[in-house]
């Protein structure tokens, strides 16, 4: 690598190629990339409206609506009544939303597992510490902390 520009200019091209690989390959009942970013945001944090959905995801509320209605057709989620009294309604994963949510995450673990079979430990450890690492300085910089389980 030539200097500090070309370092991050490369970065930046392998970040975006690794975004396009999806580790789930097409089989039914996959869900879509989004519909499975908002049930793992759901689960971790429980019951949000749409609205929150949206601040959480820094998307456009109405990008979340159309999400959220593919999503109720499915079944994945639910509207409830917020159990605070506010006026907006909270969605909630369904059990078909949970039973797809675990069989996709299952399927995510497969597909990474084969990824790094040959990998040292080490190195598995090292890859989530960078990651873990570049996820929260984005998160700070855009003041939209994610909710993790004690590791």
């Amino acid at each position: 690598m030539r200097g500090r520009e070309h370092l991050l200019a490369a970065i930046s091209r392998e970040l975006t190629l690794i975004s396009r690989h999806q580790l789930v390959t097409a089989a039914r009942g996959v869900l879509e990339r989004s519909a499975y970013l908002i049930l793992n945001r759901i689960d971790v944090t429980g019951p949000m409206t749409a609205r929150e959905l949206a601040d959480a995801l820094q998307l456009e509320i109405s990008t979340v609506t159309r999400q959220v209605a593919a999503m109720l057709r499915e079944d994945v989620v639910e509207r409830i009544p917020d159990p605070a009294g506010g006026l907006a309604r909270r969605l909630r994963i369904t059990p078909t939303g949970a039973t797809r949510l675990a069989t996709d995450r299952e399927r995510y673990r497969t597909g990474l597992a084969k990824l790094v079979t040959d990998w040292p430990d080490d190195d598995c450890t090292a890859l989530y510490r960078l990651l873990r690492d570049l996820n929260e300085r984005i998160e700070n910089l855009q003041g939209t902390p994610w909710p993790r389980e004690d590791d």
